[in-house]
């Protein structure tokens, strides 16, 4: 009798929509469930700001250009 394979438990994400302060929208950007931990009371898009800001200063390092800040973050 052959086993059925289970699925992996992978990585699970949030998405948000991201509006710049020069007018661009970023639709769904992606946040790591493990990244939004409200365990210490911390607010929801406090928690996804933060780690926005963080892959966008990847992004901004690797394209040798800083990174434009974020006026709005709403979840998608």
């Amino acid at each position: 009798m052959a086993q059925n394979k289970s699925k992996s438990k992978g990585v699970r994400f949030r998405s948000f929509n991201v509006t710049y302060e020069d007018g661009t929208l970023s639709s769904n950007r992606r946040v790591p469930v493990e990244q939004l931990d409200q365990s210490f009371g911390d607010n929801l898009l406090d928690l996804a700001l933060a780690a926005i800001k963080a892959q966008d200063s990847v992004i901004a390092e690797r394209s040798k250009q800083r990174p434009i800040k974020i006026k709005t973050i709403v979840e998608a």
